[in-house]
């Protein structure tokens, strides 16, 4: 079972780790440790404070273009109800994710790359790679809207179509772009220089910004009534609409036509407004809650600087935008608010105080988000997702400024502007934020929900509802707004996430799925009764012993089919003394053992342990292997012989080429594994403890397997080829002592059948064995029964098992001369073979119990004659010689140790040369014909 390790994806090793979410004596705020501390250029980036570094930036991010532009638009199209509807959802959403990002920000230290570096260090790189690159175009999107609004307002005031007297500037598409290329070069120079050119600007700009809104709250209180005409370009040249409204100032009838919505035409894209298209709008004016976030590799104290700056910025925002709102609906005609975006001008005690803070807001707004979507790309160039593509964008200045991830960013959001209109991309930009915030939910959630130990966050007021709640209405709001833009940003987000998979190494940051996955595995391993097992839902749980994977590895992947769904873990004994070792040598063999487990692409467990003699190592790992339910039922050993297996590692390509895409030292692996043994080399283990151990799983109620020749088992497939599967389910040792009804022998039938459902082996064709005495033709040979009855029988077996299956006959005379074999069907038989079969020499020690047992054991190995053995032997290869694999009867071994090289060198004569056989001794009832 995989035990938890740090699972607090920001929990950052040592004394960093430890101080991160702590409290000192006598402070409130949580001490920030991350690798700045110690590197003297990385501290001189870091010298922003809360207000200055969030508060500032989240501000003038959140107001950009929609507080001075767009303010009109919403009321006028959406009116104050569904405008105010717009408002509580969007910041219901964002203070939300708010309460995300404060939890997960003082969790730990915060370094650069904000929003995508808390996702990507929560959730794992598959997850935050994918999340931290929607984010990315999310800003670079935005950036470009801000840049359009900006341009909008220019042309407004100084176009052609404007109709003042400092009218100049030429309109139409191809100039906006010009326009749009010129102030995104301006905001790229400012990047190129610093973000501490533009921190140092930003307060004059919030300044500025706060100024006009005061003009704005002032000339409403000290302005009358204001008729106002407005001209449109018709739909033909040279002709024009001409709009006759007012501002009315403060007017209840003037409010009371505000209400309601009233969705009409938009002048500047010529489509009809609905209320998904206006909340898009609007929602712009919410997705700033990150500069600060962004800004977290050169803030001083990121994790009590974005908690605090953030809800203060997102508090003031609200309470503007909700008064500016108010305002608006109550003072102005709805046509004007429709008709003209920039309608604040025209009712302003002096209009270039407006013009001054649309000019400010959309600008810093824009400088904002390329600064922020640089320091996200650079993160994500640090961090080596994607490869050499964004490798370049790793480089910085000597003052730690990522200039080649702003060119970059320059680059892509001049890409962008080439959309010439504000509101034909607010939906998309919208999308991507959505997306991004429910990302950053989705992260906290995952970490409340895991209950990781190490996720302590000092900001405690959120839970598990939040965070959902955001989820949902994040999600909900974005197929509200774009319903294929959402559809396509999700599956390009999976897209992106199932990319680096497959592509990126493990990480160190910790995976939020591990402890997700370890938390849900302890609770259903706690509801996993063992009391309340039932025979029709066992299935095999093996522990399968490995001396060396080298020559094992064909037997790994075969058990691996053979588990049909159930616990398989390798096993493995590394003899030695703790006492007399200075550490404890298994620790370090998991790694090597689970890079195997991925090279052989199984599903398994590993299980190592440390003891003096491989027999008590073994009892060791059944007793403590596995939890509750889920606890091995049957051991599988490799054969006792002295046989030269082939060294896998030198036959599979992937041993030797084809692990650098699973991220496997192969070197290290291979190093590891000691080469095969030879003829010269000694077993370790002696036949007395072989045997012991298969006594000793026995006496612990497990069953057991002992697996021969797999290493010449063939690779599975090919057109044409049928495998074949023979089961022999009678006791070949001891003909006589029975028949097929046994538990061992319907054991044996159950394993063989799982096999054949596994996928590999799905198409092969099993073939049951019935051995039968030669003059059992007719009546009286075995009590009451003839062969013909006893493979009646057996039929009926199979088809209350629904185990499907042809029988085949073997007629074998036990006390004289010949074996044959009669093939299923109308019971007719050819004498296909002649082979002698001696008698079993010696007869079987009386009285016991089944099979000569005593107290359950046998007392001796069956004696049995060498030609006996040899005649079987002979009988199974001739009859199993094309089998793909074979299941054969394992008798219990003798009980005193005396006998273990007698009983060893028995099961060896049997099997010799039949290629890959499975010996099975089963002690759990496993067959059920009831539903």
């Amino acid at each position: 079972m995989t035990m938890p390790h740090e699972n607090s994806p920001l929990l950052t090793c040592g004394l960093s780790g430890l101080l991160s979410g702590l409290g000192q004596d006598g402070q409130d705020e949580p001490l920030d440790v991350d690798s700045s501390l110690g590197d003297p250029a990385a501290s001189r980036t870091r010298n922003l404070n809360t207000f200055f570094g969030v508060i500032v930036p989240t501000v003038l991010s959140m107001f950009s273009i929609v507080l001075f532009l767009r303010t009109g638009f919403v009321i006028g199209h959406a009116g104050l109800f569904h405008s105010l509807i717009m408002l509580g959802v969007a910041y219901v959403i964002i203070a939300m994710t708010i309460l995300s990002i404060c939890a997960i920000s003082t969790n730990g230290a915060i370094q650069a790359g904000g929003a995508y570096f808390m996702i990507s260090r929560s959730l794992g790189p598959e997850f935050g790679g994918s999340i931290g690159l929607m984010f990315y175009l999310a800003n670079v999107c935005g950036c470009g809207v801000y840049v359009l609004g900006l341009v909008e307002a220019i042309l407004d005031s100084y176009g052609q179509e404007a109709g003042s007297s400092a009218a100049v500037l030429p309109g139409g598409y191809w100039f906006g772009v010009l326009y749009s290329s010129v102030v995104l070069l301006v905001c790229m120079l400012v990047c190129l220089v610093g973000s501490h050119l533009y921190t140092r600007a930003s307060f004059i700009i919030l300044l500025v910004v706060t100024v006009t809104l005061l003009s704005v709250i002032i000339s409403t209180l000290v302005l009358g009534p204001i008729p106002i005409s407005l001209n449109h370009p018709g739909e033909t040249p040279n002709s024009t609409h001409v709009y006759n409204t007012s501002y009315t100032g403060f007017n209840l009838t003037t409010l009371k036509n505000n209400l309601k919505p009233g969705y009409t035409l938009d002048y500047s894209t010529g489509t009809v407004m609905t209320f998904a298209s206006v909340f898009a709008v609007m929602f712009n004016g919410c997705t700033g809650i990150m500069a600060g976030a962004n800004m977290s590799g050169e803030l001083k104290n990121p994790s009590v600087s974005i908690p605090k700056g953030t809800i203060i910025a997102v508090a003031y925002t609200f309470i503007v935008y909700l008064l500016l709102f108010l305002l608006v609906s109550s003072t102005c005609d709805r046509v004007l608010l429709v008709q003209d975006y920039g309608f604040l001008r025209r009712v302003n005690v002096w209009p270039p105080f407006v013009t001054l803070g649309i000019y400010c807001s959309a600008l810093s707004a824009a400088m904002s988000t390329l600064i922020g979507a640089s320091r996200i790309l650079h993160a994500l160039a640090l961090d080596q997702l994607f490869g050499r593509l964004l490798a370049p964008a790793s480089i910085t200045t000597q003052a730690g400024n990522p200039w080649v991830a702003v060119l970059y960013t320059w680059a892509l959001v001049q890409c962008v502007v080439f959309a010439g209109q504000l509101n034909s991309i607010t939906s998309l930009v919208t999308v991507f934020y959505l997306l991004a915030y429910a990302a950053v939910d989705l992260a906290c959630l995952a970490l409340e929900w895991a209950s990781a130990p190490n996720f302590r966050p000092t900001f405690q007021f959120f839970s598990w509802h939040s965070c959902l709640l955001g989820i949902v209405g994040s999600v909900v709001m974005m197929f509200v707004i774009e319903p294929l833009f959402s559809s396509a940003s999700i599956a390009l987000l999976l897209l992106l996430l199932l990319f680096i998979h497959y592509r990126s190494a493990t990480s160190s940051w910790g995976y939020i799925s591990q402890a997700l996955i370890f938390h849900q595995v302890r609770k259903y391993l706690l509801m996993l009764d063992v009391r309340k097992e039932h025979v029709k839902f066992w299935r095999p749980q093996v522990l399968l012993m490995v001396s060396n994977p080298r020559s094992s590895c064909q037997l790994i992947s075969f058990i691996n089919q053979l588990k049909k769904g159930g616990l398989f873990v390798l096993g493995h004994v590394h003899l030695g003394d703790l006492d007399a070792m200075t550490a404890d040598p298994v620790q370090a063999q998991y790694q090597h053992w689970l890079s195997l487990v991925d090279l052989l692409e199984v599903k398994a467990f590993v299980d190592l342990t440390l003891s003096s003699s491989v027999r008590q190592g073994t009892q060791h790992l059944l007793r403590i292997t596995g939890l509750g339910g889920m606890k091995p039922n049957t051991l599988i050993l490799g054969f006792y012989d002295n046989c030269v297996p082939d060294d896998y590692f030198l036959q599979d390509p992937v041993f030797y080429g084809g692990a650098s895409a699973l991220n496997v030292d192969l070197p290290s692996l291979q190093a590891h594994f000691p080469p095969v043994r030879n003829h010269e080399s000694s077993w370790r283990l002696s036949p007395e403890e072989y045997v012991g151990m298969v006594r000793d799983a026995i006496k612990m109620g497990k069953n057991v397997c002992l697996a021969r020749y797999f290493h010449q088992l063939q690779p599975l497939g090919g057109a044409g080829v049928t495998q074949l599967i023979d089961v022999w389910p009678l006791n070949l040792l001891r003909p006589e002592s029975g028949g097929f009804v046994d538990v061992c022998s319907l054991f044996l039938l159950q394993l063989a059948c799982v096999l054949n459902m596994a996928a590999a082996w799905r198409h092969a064709r099993m073939r049951i064995f019935l051995c039968v005495e030669a003059d059992a033709r007719g009546e009286g040979a075995w009590p009451g029964a003839g062969w013909l009855q006893k493979e009646a029988e057996l039929r009926e077996l199979l088809q209350k098992l629904r185990i499907r299956a042809s029988i085949q006959v073997v007629m074998w005379e036990v006390g004289t001369t010949e074996t044959a074999v009669t093939e299923e069907g109308g019971g007719s038989s050819s004498s296909s073979s002649r082979r002698r079969a001696a008698t079993p020499g010696g007869g079987d020690v009386g009285g016991g119990g089944e099979d000569g047992e005593s107290g359950g054991w046998a007392r001796t190995a069956p004696h049995v004659s060498h030609d006996f053995l040899l005649s079987v032997n002979d009988m199974l290869r001739e009859n199993s010689a094309q089998a793909d694999v074979r299941f054969l009867y394992l008798p219990r071994p003798p009980a005193p140790a005396d006998q273990s090289h007698t009983y060893l060198a028995q099961l060896e004569a049997v099997t010799h040369e039949l290629g890959p056989t499975l010996l099975v001794h089963g002690l759990t009832p496993v067959t059920c014909t009831e539903l």
